[in-house]
């Protein structure tokens, strides 16, 4: 069944940091790592930049491995965190790395060290937007039900170029069928359901798959519900 859609773009931010990407216990546990001593007399307030400092007191390199070890622990091997800590100084590993579900968590890491060591780490960049989708018919929407990240792509890259990268690398995934890499695109969403057949979507990505978002205007689409 094809259902029609309107996309309606509301927001669009770039934002260096993921919301609650690192919490205090994060930071308990980094400092801990790196044995700081004791943390009992640490204000909560204080913790993110006493971390910030401790990992100053290593070379960068290091520093990644440490960050790199604490947040994919056996997700990766220990050769694999010491050619990730040189490559890292240069290198987005959000966009690069050829596993795509690690990337949001590549982000948080490249987003803490780039704090503490300012310009030796590249420049962390994601986005976030918000944007209005109206089915024609209330059942439409069901396509959010099951599997919310790729009925959403297929909305967004509808407003995008042609030639966005989403489309030049998932075209078949678009097209119909399962797109597996669809959760691992989108990093965070919230759906909000308002009146009738309409929704509010936040989302959260790397500027890499989304750049070209930023400057879309209001759309229609359609997609086939029975092929999601």
């Amino acid at each position: 069944m094809t259902t029609k859609f309107k996309v309606e773009p509301l927001k669009f931010a770039k934002i260096q940091e993921l919301p609650n990407s690192w919490t205090q216990q994060n930071y308990i546990d980094l400092l801990e790592i790196m044995d700081y001593g004791d943390i009992s007399d640490i204000a909560p307030e204080e913790l993110k930049e006493m971390c910030l400092m401790s990992l100053t007191d290593y070379e960068p390199e290091e520093a990644a491995k440490i960050v790199l070890e604490y947040i994919f622990k056996d997700r990766l091997s220990k050769g694999q965190t010491a050619n990730l800590s040189n490559e890292m100084l240069d290198e987005k590993m959000w966009e690069e790395y050829a596993d795509l579900s690690m990337h949001e968590d590549f982000f948080n890491v490249h987003q803490l060290l780039y704090l503490a060591f300012g310009g030796k780490f590249p420049y962390p960049e994601a986005v976030s937007f918000e944007v209005r989708i109206t089915a024609n018919e209330s059942k439409g929407l069901s396509i959010f039900k099951d599997h919310p990240e790729t009925s959403l792509i297929r909305l967004l890259v509808a407003g995008m170029p042609e030639n966005t990268l989403i489309n030049r690398l998932f075209d078949e995934q678009i097209e119909s069928g399962e797109f597996k890499e669809a959760k691992d695109i989108i990093w965070q969403f919230k759906l909000e359901q308002n009146t009738g057949p309409e929704l509010v979507v936040k989302i959260i990505s790397s500027m890499y798959w989304f750049h070209d978002f930023k400057s879309v205007s209001t759309y229609e689409t359609q997609l086939e519900i029975d092929e999601i």
